[in-house]
């Protein structure tokens, strides 16, 4: 199941203190980024975020769950209505996630 648009606008309104957030579309789910740096996933309408130290010590009680079948397990985040909240852990994780690596030139 896809998820839905009301959902991504919901979850980026409430991470909207963390960054420069954007999404992208990736296979009919979203992929969710922090100045330039992806950190989560929306699938199934639902947040998963990437797993690190500083997200799991400020989480405290995780729940860890993969996006979709296959991969790796995230901390599926149920926690979606407190913005401060949310917004700090988006933060924390992003703060700790390797730049991304520069794209290469496509040769013409």
């Amino acid at each position: 199941m896809a998820s839905n648009k009301n959902f991504l606008d919901f979850v980026l309104d409430q991470i909207h203190h963390a960054g420069e957030i954007s999404a992208k579309m990736m296979f009919g789910e979203y992929g969710v980024y922090s100045d330039g740096k992806l950190f989560g996933l929306i699938c199934d309408n639902q947040l998963f975020i990437k797993p690190t130290e500083g997200g799991r010590n400020f989480i405290g009680d995780v729940v860890e769950a993969p996006p979709y079948e296959g991969a790796k397990p995230s901390f599926l985040i149920e926690n979606l209505e407190n913005s401060d909240w949310l917004s700090e852990l988006v933060r924390i994780t992003v703060k700790e996630l390797p730049e991304p690596k520069p794209k290469k030139k496509k040769k013409v």
